[in-house]
């Protein structure tokens, strides 16, 4: 380094799936070293725009480069795009003196890993699914250092170190925070709970499924807090939100902490963030992988499947029957869920934003 202060570009957006973690490898590296100059990398379509600028760091934009897998205009275009990308990437890493490059992998990675190599500046990929993405399966071939959130990704020389997650989901104690959080979403706190979502913006088979299971809710003993997503509101006949004893439907809850420590058991996608989530703070969960693409969250559950910390079930499968015979019971299973929950606390990670900082201020040193 140049000087006493590491100067850091963490290149990574478009979804929260990639900010949310390069959030917390931000304040990782600020409370490991507060003379950490960090540099946030994204383009100007992505949610980080807003998130990263509203978490106090600098954020530099490039032009987005779509990575075609099929022979398409696109892919005739993509060697002008590129080339312009890095031009801006290197002028960028040049710009603030970077020490070192960190990825997490999406659209604007691949033009920051190549800038780094071209500057002879050590690169640290993150990868947050256990099958990784095409823009990290190129940088891991220059990386110095790769980082994952599951074992077995099948990138080179790879360390597993979990997801990095925010501190107020690391740090979340369930026990302690049940009251307040069912309070806080309207919950009856004495009541066995499920919580379903489908991410922010919803997920129509499981709507459907849940929507269909609503009339079974008042002598199931248990109650249901579906998070339907936004404009994805379940309504009656009249045209009214859906309303019945035991069920309460929201649009988005600001907070997934909240979520989280007021349920019993959740009902979700197999994301690679909530994978790794539920495990760190031990809830109970049943999977739903998405049923298209490259089959990434169903690759993402396996390995807490498999330790029986959670349940998982096709797309297709999914129904109101489903529901109502085989998880409305399991609620009610006290025994059961706290042997899931401890099952799944063991395979969770709650440092990986430090093990993630430490890494990047070793490869930083190593590229003085």
């Amino acid at each position: 380094m140049s000087s006493n202060s590491p100067s850091v570009v963490l290149a990574g957006g478009g979804t929260a799936g990639h900010v949310s973690p390069l959030l917390a490898i931000a304040r990782a590296l600020s409370a490991a070293d507060p003379t950490t100059q960090i540099t946030a990398v994204g383009t100007a379509s992505g949610m980080e725009t807003r998130l990263v600028p509203a978490a106090g760091y600098r954020l530099e934009t490039i032009d987005r480069v779509p990575m075609p897998r099929r022979p398409s205009v696109d892919l005739l275009k993509l060697p002008v795009r590129l080339i312009r990308a890095v031009r801006q990437s290197v002028r960028i890493v040049d710009s603030v003196g970077a020490d070192v490059v960190v990825g997490v992998g999406g659209y604007v990675s691949t033009p920051i890993y190549l800038a780094a190599w071209l500057r002879r500046i050590p690169v640290v990929i993150h990868e947050a699914n256990a099958q990784p993405g095409l823009a990290n399966r190129l940088g891991a071939r220059i990386a110095h250092t790769v980082a994952v959130a599951f074992k077995g990704t099948g990138l080179p020389r790879e360390q597993w170190v979990g997801m990095p997650m925010r501190s107020e989901i690391s740090g979340l104690d369930r026990d302690r925070a049940r009251e307040a959080a069912r309070a806080t979403l309207e919950l009856d706190s004495a009541v066995p709970t499920l919580i379903v979502t489908g991410g922010s913006s919803g997920a129509a088979s499981i709507n459907r499924a849940v929507a269909g299971a609503v009339p079974s809710l008042d002598t199931s003993g248990v109650q249901l807090l579906h998070i339907t997503g936004k404009g994805k509101q379940i309504l009656d006949d009249g045209g009214s939100p859906v309303s019945a004893q035991g069920y309460r439907q929201v649009e988005y809850v600001d907070g997934m902490e909240t979520v989280y420590a007021a349920a019993d058991l959740l009902l979700a996608r197999a994301g690679a963030a909530t994978v790794c989530e539920v495990s760190a703070v031990g809830l109970p969960a049943v999977f739903v992988p998405l049923p298209h693409g490259n089959g990434e969250q169903r690759r993402n559950a396996q390995s807490l499947v498999a330790a029986r910390g959670a349940l998982l079930v096709d797309d297709a499968q999914l129904s109101a029957d489903w529901l109502v015979r085989e998880v409305f019971p399991l609620l009610l299973d006290r025994g059961e869920l706290n042997r899931m929950s401890q099952a799944s606390a063991a395979l969770g990670v709650r440092d990986a934003d430090i093990r993630m900082a430490q890494l990047v201020l070793k490869a930083a040193r190593k590229g003085a």
